[in-house]
């Protein structure tokens, strides 16, 4: 029996970010990537998520699972509830499962940044790597080069965007251009 040898990665204080691979995507949200897509195999990825103040993930679905473990601040999150779409508070300590397939959104209204570590499928680790640029100084709006670049990956992926209207109904205010 033939065993293949792996480097082990160990990241250490992730509440407080780390060293790893960092993307920010359109949104305003920042990822780490603490487990790389194509060092997963089919297993899973992990990546430490960090909502800025202020930050909003817009409306969504994919058919990918997500899991989010909140380390550190808090958040709201759009969650399918038995009346239907509800918001829904989340602290340090929290844990949030976001089957396949389910409408959510994700909205910082704190002071302090939301950090969470997120759970799921290289394939959505492969979405934010081609959605996502180099962090820069700060949250920035997205330009119409960067949501061109996500819907075009929404489509190719699958995803499901909410339109303007369905976003504005829950509170969410899209970018104008």
């Amino acid at each position: 029996m033939t065993f293949e040898h792996q480097h082990t990665h160990v990241h250490r204080q992730v509440a407080h970010g780390t060293s790893a691979p960092t993307l920010a995507d359109p949104a305003g949200a920042t990822v780490e990537f603490l487990t790389l897509p194509e060092d997963s195999g089919d297993s899973f990825t992990i990546m430490r998520g960090v909502l800025a103040p202020g930050a909003v993930v817009p409306l969504h679905s994919h058919d990918e699972c997500e899991a989010f473990f909140i380390l550190k601040g808090s958040q709201n999150v759009l969650t399918q509830g038995a009346d239907g779409l509800e918001w829904s508070e989340f602290h340090a300590g929290d844990y949030v499962n976001v089957p396949p397939g389910t409408l959510h959104a994700h909205r910082n209204t704190g002071d302090e940044p939301a950090v969470d570590l997120i759970v799921t499928t290289p394939r959505m680790a492969r979405f934010f790597q081609e959605i996502s640029t180099p962090p820069g100084d700060g949250p920035e709006p997205p330009t119409p080069e960067d949501l061109a670049r996500l819907a075009a990956a929404a489509t190719r992926y699958g995803w499901r965007l909410g339109t303007p209207e369905e976003n504005q109904a829950l509170g969410i205010e899209l970018p104008k251009f």
